[in-house]
Formats: C-alpha cells, sequence, structure tokens
C-alpha cells in the first residue's frame, strides 16, 4: 500500500502546472497587466514595484520617484503552456521599446521599460530578443528597454490589482489618452 500511495502521490507532483514567475516594467502598470492576463497559461498578473534601493515601496514614493523602484507587472505562469519567450514577445508588443524617459504619458525612471530576469537562461533570453528587435529595422533608435537582475517584488495596492478590469472606462481612457493604444496599433501591425 506505501509503494502505491507513493507512486500515486509522485504522479500528482509531476501533474502539477510548472509554475514560473516573470517580471516586466513596460510604464504604466494597469496596462502591462491587461497584456498578460488574457494570455493562455498565464495564472495571473499583479501589478507592483521591483528594482529600487529603498527598502519598501508604495505608490506614493515610486510615483514620486523618490524610491528608485520600476513599476512592474509579475506575470506568474506555467511554463508547460506558454513559454518565456511568449511572454518576451507579448512585452515587447506593449511598450515602446526606444522611449528612454518613460512610456507614453508616464515620465520618469519609475516608467521606464524593463526586464527582470530571475536566472541565465532568462537573461540569455531577454538580450537574444532585444538582439532580434534592435536588428529588425523597425526602430530608427536605438532599444532603451534595459534588462536587469530581479530584485524584491512588492505588490502594489489592492486598488491597482486588476484594475483595467474594475475600472474599464477610466482604464481605456487613460490608455487612449496616454497615446499608448494609437502607438502600440501603428506599430506592430
Amino acid at each position: 500500500m506505501k509503494k502505491i500511495t507513493f507512486i500515486f502521490l509522485l504522479s500528482l507532483g509531476l501533474l502539477q502546472a510548472q509554475e514560473k514567475t516573470a517580471s516586466f516594467g513596460g510604464g504604466c502598470f494597469w496596462c502591462m497587466e491587461a497584456a498578460f492576463q488574457p494570455l493562455k497559461g498565464v495564472i495571473s498578473a499583479e501589478s507592483g514595484y521591483m528594482g529600487g534601493k529603498a527598502s519598501t515601496a508604495n505608490y506614493k514614493a515610486v510615483s514620486e520617484g523618490k524610491s528608485g523602484h520600476y513599476e512592474v507587472v509579475r506575470v506568474r505562469y506555467d511554463s508547460d503552456i506558454i513559454s518565456y519567450q511568449d511572454l518576451l514577445d507579448t512585452f515587447w508588443k506593449n511598450i515602446d521599446p526606444v522611449d528612454e524617459n518613460g512610456q507614453f504619458y508616464d515620465r520618469g525612471q519609475q516608467y521606464q521599460t524593463v526586464i527582470f530576469y530571475q536566472n541565465p537562461q532568462e537573461k540569455a533570453l531577454a538580450k537574444a530578443s532585444k538582439k532580434e528587435l534592435s536588428e529588425s529595422g523597425r526602430f530608427n533608435k536605438e532599444i532603451a528597454t534595459q534588462i536587469r537582475a530581479a530584485k524584491e517584488f512588492f505588490k502594489a495596492e489592492s486598488y491597482h490589482q486588476d484594475y483595467f478590469k474594475k475600472n474599464s472606462l477610466h482604464y481605456q481612457m487613460y490608455k487612449k489618452g496616454s497615446g499608448r493604444e494609437k502607438y502600440l496599433e501603428k506599430a506592430w501591425k
């Protein structure tokens, strides 16, 4: 009986999702959350902060540029369904990769684009995808997106989570008014 129980428990472990996380800064975290959440294989996309020197982060400090953190989205995903490369492709198609001063309406270091890698494999994939985009001839300027080692993730306040769903009208107005919507339609045809 012990052998059967062990084999059963072992098989359950093998059937569990290969859950991983990836973190991306693409300006407004509401927009990045909205880009990743609908993808098949994405378990969740949470708004938060990463990369600063301060020992904690909150919206006021980050948005004022006082903590050194970036607004990011942390994506939890099943790597058996969606690959890290697929996430990178989604990231690139939801930002302006040549804007070195922020994204669209949001200006400042906290809104710059950044890929936070967790291991050497992610770092290599991120660098290769950036190089491929740079060599594609799609942009007339250098790709400004940074590639940095992941640091502690600080989850954003609850009112920021799923903002694009909870405040759909305001989110749509923001996305359109910021210029993000028009840019993305034009840049990635």
